[in-house]
């Protein structure tokens, strides 16, 4: 069974092949945004799980007879869903307001296959950022460069980004952007792994 990653992650991508599991790479393009419009008032679970679902989906129809595998990260903070910074300005905002706070972040897949959902999970991750003082922020930003873009927190949990929470309670690898162990248990299920 032939598995399609519609996602252009970074991190999702790592995530799989360090796993051993063998696909292709297929981004859904969708717009996202006007998808979270769409999606304003719902929580941060039901937002990420409905876009991974879509993206799962979308892709679908373009492999008929694969496993799509869709996902996405959201996070939730003070009662509303954020997206990912376009600037570094912006990126150096977002940590100001989130530092000495904790975010809940949600990090979701699904699978279709032929345009039918066969599977999805969301897994909630509870983080706790420590204060940031404002020499740290901008030796971060300066450190990590355009590279945080790509992440809806700014945050790159498994290298430099490590340093600013003080405690996180949740999966890791649903923190680096997709809950590895039942996606796994989910194509052991559909044939796309030996079980």
């Amino acid at each position: 069974m032939r598995l399609v990653l519609a996602s252009a992650s970074q991190s999702r991508t790592v995530l799989l092949k360090a796993a051993g599991v063998v696909f292709t790479t297929d981004p859904a393009d969708l717009d996202e945004d006007a998808l979270m419009d769409t999606l304003r008032g719902a929580d941060a679970r039901a937002i990420a799980s409905t876009l991974a679902q879509k993206k799962a989906l979308h892709v679908s129809a373009r492999h008929p007879g694969a496993i799509v595998l869709g996902g996405d990260s959201v996070i939730g903070f003070d009662g509303v869903c954020l997206s990912k910074c376009a600037t570094l300005d912006e990126a150096r905002a977002l940590l100001a307001r989130l530092s000495g706070n904790t975010h809940l972040l949600v990090s979701a897949a699904a699978l279709a296959r032929d345009g039918v959902l066969l599977w999805t999970h969301a897994s909630p991750c509870k983080m706790m950022m420590r204060d940031l003082s404002p020499q740290f922020l901008d030796n971060y930003i300066a450190a990590e460069g355009a590279a945080i873009l790509s992440s809806v927190g700014c945050y790159h949990y498994e290298g430099r980004g490590a340093q600013l929470f003080d405690t996180v309670e949740g999966d890791y690898f649903s923190v680096l952007g997709l809950p590895l162990l039942q996606v796994l248990a989910a194509l052991r299920k559909e044939g796309v792994l030996a079980s």
